[in-house]
């Protein structure tokens, strides 16, 4: 076979196509011909789908080097463009675009030598996967199976290599203590080192958080601490340091709970600091998901085994490898490479995960072995839990993990626990959320394929063993086909719906269309008040109601039985099937709260409202397309089920955030994290950020930029990001302006060398598009809301920003009842402040940091530049003069602060 540097290489940016020929002669091409030769000469790639989508062929395929690398370093980052990869293999970087063809041969070579190396440390089962991928087909297996020599003694297999966890006793309750403030502010010292500047506010702030552990006075009344702590301020080590304190002197867990995966991962490594070794490490600290992130195992073994065909397969062979290698199993925001999965466009990559709550657990083959429970178990003994809001939520509304519930717990980036239960505690009667129940109950239906189990599969001992169990199971069954079946989406729109489930949602979307207000044309989703009901929907909701009680009855039934067989404990019940049987309940437990919800939803139709929640029916589509339809409920202030479930049983909490009152003040705060909810008063704490933002820092507004105007918004962006050299982050408050204006500049910044990524535009996960974003300092990178505060890019890869307008909420139905109950334009404002204070708490992350924020807006109010750090220069001014200044870079220009806008009158802008 022959060597990758027998193979030509393609690079395709958006300023021009080469090509490198394998004997070394490299040259730039067009189009057409860079097409033409791709369809019929194998070549060597960086990132197949973004070729593809760069040459516009979307049937592109070849040798793609980011394929080979997850092959050869299983569970090792790299950034995946020629720059990063050059770092990882520790090859001399490509400079430019007509150097990478012939750097793509170089890395291929250089990791197909890896094999044959003797100190090659990831070898163990790579022959049988080369076996495996060259019997479907991978474009590398010959390649690579060329290189590799069978192993002398037969490998083991990955499910035989995986560890077992171990089962532990239960963890006594911790200690009552209460930390001596020195001993607190040693514990700061040691983290931060004895070479750091002593921070008064980061001493001050952890002295503070200390509190959260002193022993609580009443049942029901946590100590709990809101703490507004400025970039800069240190507040990670801040809290680490009295919560590892407090840990090691009580014997107990702090969870700290983030919204964003950038924080997960910065966590992981400061508490590194309170742990330098790495046993102690990875038995005091543990990361944990949801379980819907972590690899499934038998999901895999079934994947391995002809559950997947085509190039999935191909994916589930090289996740094999990853998982053979990976620290903890976790496929989102882990050790699995966020590139990897996007390589195989429609992958099936959720069907490796559990995301459909249908686990097995001790019926599982590879229970003892799962990353799930692995996870769990290593929780409820560690001292550090590092978790999300999402998770913390989840499992206190769902009763998950009694045993181990947090009692002290540092919510980190607190000024999104709203968003957080707004999401959990939310209801939604829609088509695809009823499928999913059908297929719990009822399992595979027709051809469909895959490991799904019904619950007569899942729990067929149950059945054979208890007749009433069993008569549950089956009317349940029964019951379950009244729910949307498969293509339930087409038959609804062609006016041909299948049972009552599916009328009514046919109902819904004839309602909506109907009281569209001409937005229909818009191609996004489109909602209306479930209010005023026509006598066709609401006899649809009637007929729905029954079914969904004739579904709910025999559940409780099978409830009531799994319960009974557990106290009873027949002589079949060992504790693996007990584990099973338990986690069977639970699943049918959230099931049954689920179809309850449901009904009280759909009694809801035609009556009086609840002034608790927010009603309404909704067409959900995008880009043209519906995808989903049905009934929705949030809660009016969903803070009110955070403070029953999540704060009232804790002992302690730390709520913090660079903009915890969100533009606000403290009674903001408290309504926005649940602490209004609590029945005695809290403590507040606030430390402005150290950073000299009248020098390091500078917002402009740019007057002379027409709202609408696509052409000139794409012009501004052009010239601002060529005025700083790259380095840019344009944030957009809608998809379709962001595609246009990358469509518009890509390529002129490109020819200039300041190479443009984009969400929703290049096929890849957010996460890889800031690490490429991180790694070049001449790169630019366009986003939505995920980047707006979820990106922690210090130094100078990061020192622009850029609006393209003022971050109005979407007037939407949820949006306008929370405004008419939270004080109607102050509402608005105190959202719209917070979003400014996020977009701009990005430009500046370090002491060293210096930048411009740039708002395309000349409408922007004056009342709502609060939302900028005091002292930080704003000034209003035309494009040229905005351009003129970022290259000239920060300087002692005259500061007129934020009183430089305040003469300008404020402009009320209504919906």
């Amino acid at each position: 076979m022959a060597s990758p540097l027998a193979f030509p290489a393609l690079h395709a940016s958006h300023a021009g196509m080469w090509i490198a020929s394998p004997d070394g002669e490299t040259r730039r091409i067009g189009k057409a011909e860079a097409v033409a030769k791709a369809a019929e000469t194998p070549m060597i790639l960086l990132n197949a789908p973004l070729v593809a989508q760069r040459l516009g062929y979307a049937e592109l395929s070849g040798l793609d080097l980011l394929e080979l690398f997850a092959f050869v370093h299983p569970a090792r980052f790299a950034v995946p463009t020629a720059k990063g990869l050059a770092s990882v293999l520790g090859l001399e970087t490509a400079g430019h675009d007509e150097a990478i063809p012939r750097f793509l041969q170089a890395a291929a070579a250089k990791l197909i030598a890896t094999l044959t190396d003797p100190s090659w440390l990831e070898r163990e089962g790579a022959w049988d996967a080369a076996q495996a991928l060259t019997r479907l087909r991978w474009p590398w297996a010959r390649v690579v199976a060329d290189q590799l020599p069978k192993p002398q003694v037969k490998e083991r297999w990955l499910f035989s290599k995986l560890p077992e966890w171990e089962e532990a006793p239960p963890r006594t309750p911790p200690r009552s203590v209460q930390l001596d403030r020195a001993a607190v502010d040693a514990q700061l010292a040691r983290l931060t080192g004895s070479e750091a500047e002593v921070r008064e506010g980061q001493r001050a702030f952890a002295e503070t958080a200390a509190h959260i552990f002193d022993p609580r006075r009443r049942k029901g009344e946590p100590n709990m601490l809101l703490a507004e702590a400025g970039t800069g301020i240190g507040k990670t080590l801040g809290y680490l340091a009295p919560a590892s304190l407090w840990a090691q002197e009580a014997d107990g867990a702090v969870w700290i709970s983030t919204y964003t995966k950038a924080l997960q991962r910065q966590l992981v490594g400061e508490a590194r600091r309170v742990f330098p070794d790495d046993a102690a490490f990875r038995q005091k600290v543990v990361v944990r998901k949801g379980r819907e992130n972590y690899l499934c195992l038998l999901n895999l073994e079934d994947a391995l085994q002809g559950g997947f065909a085509g190039r999935a397969a191909i994916l589930a062979h090289l996740v094999a490898r990853w998982a053979a290698f990976t620290a903890d199993g976790d496929m989102i925001g882990g050790d699995l490479p966020g590139w990897l999965t996007t390589l195989f466009r429609r992958n099936g990559t959720t069907a490796l995960t559990d995301r459909r709550g249908e686990c097995i657990y001790a019926g599982c083959p590879h229970y003892r072995k799962c990353f799930i429970e692995r996870a769990s178990r290593s929780s409820a003994q560690a001292d550090i839990v590092i978790a999300n809001h999402a998770l913390m939520m989840v499992n206190a509304a769902r009763g998950r993990e009694e045993a181990s519930r947090p009692t002290r717990i540092i919510f980190d980036e607190g000024h999104h626990l709203f968003d957080a239960a707004d999401s959990t505690f939310a209801a939604a009667l829609t088509g695809a959320e009823m499928i999913e129940i059908r297929r719990w109950v009822i399992g595979p239906e027709g051809k469909a394929r895959g490991r799904r189990r019904g619950l007569s599969a899942r729990l067929a001992d149950v059945a054979s063993y208890d007749e009433e169990g069993g008569l549950a199971i089956d009317a349940a069954r029964e019951a379950a086909e009244a729910l949307p079946g498969d293509g339930w989406l087409g038959r609804v729109n062609e006016g041909v719906p299948s049972g009552p489930a599916e009328r009514m949602l046919a109902a819904v979307r004839a309602t909506v269309y109907a009281r569209d207000e001409g937005q229909a044309e818009s191609g996004y989703g489109l909602e209306t008040e479930y209010a005023n009901l026509d006598a066709p929907l609401i006899e649809a909701i009637a007929d729905l109601m029954k079914a969904l009680e004739a579904l709910v009855k025999p559940l409780m039934v099978l409830g009531q039985r799994l319960e009974a067989l557990v106290e009873e404990a027949p002589d079949w019940l060992d504790s693996a099937a007990r584990a099973r049987i338990e986690g069977a309940m639970a699943s049918l437990s959230w099931r049954v709260d689920t179809l309850r919800g449901w009904i009280a939803l759909l009694g809801r139709g035609g009556g009086p409202a609840d002034p608790d929640f927010v009603d309404w029916l909704a067409v959900d589509r995008g880009e043209g397309r519906e995808y989903d339809m049905g009934i929705h409920r949030h809660w009016l202030d969903p803070t009110r089920p955070v403070s029953s479930v999540v704060l009232k049983p804790a002992h302690g909490i730390l709520t913090t955030s660079a903009t915890l009152r969100s533009g606000g003040d403290w009674d903001t705060a408290a309504a926005r994290t649940g602490a209004a909810h609590l029945d005695h008063e809290v403590e507040h704490f606030s430390a402005p950020s150290p950073f000299d933002y009248a020098r390091q820092a500078e917002v402009l507004i740019v007057t002379d930029i027409q709202r609408g105007d696509l052409p000139a918004l794409a012009g501004a962006y052009a010239a601002l990001i060529g005025a700083s050299q790259g380095g840019a982050l344009g944030l957009f408050t809608a998809i379709r302006r962001l595609r246009s204006v990358h469509a518009r500049i890509a390529d002129r910044l490109a020819r200039d060398g300041l190479p443009l990524y984009a969400q929703h535009v290049d096929p890849m996960d957010t996460g890889t598009l800031v690490d490429i974003f991180r790694d070049d300092p001449h790169a630019s990178l366009l986003g939505t809301d995920a980047l707006r505060d979820g990106v922690d890019v210090p130094g100078h890869s990061l020192r622009l920003v850029i609006m393209e307008q003022v971050p109005w909420p979407r007037p939407d139905i949820l949006h306008k009842a929370r405004r008419l109950a939270g004080g109607g334009m102050d509402y608005d404002d105190r959202i719209i402040r917070s979003r400014l204070a996020q977009a701009f708490g990005r430009l500046i992350r370090k002491a060293d940091d210096h930048g411009h924020f740039v708002l395309l807006s000349s409408a922007t109010p004056s009342r709502l530049l609060t939302a900028f750090p005091p002292g930080t220069p704003i000034h209003r001014v035309t494009l040229d003069e905005a351009v003129r200044r970022i290259k000239s870079g920060l300087s002692p220009a005259t500061n007129f602060g934020q009183g430089s806008a305040l003469e300008i009158e404020d402009e009320d802008i209504p919906f």
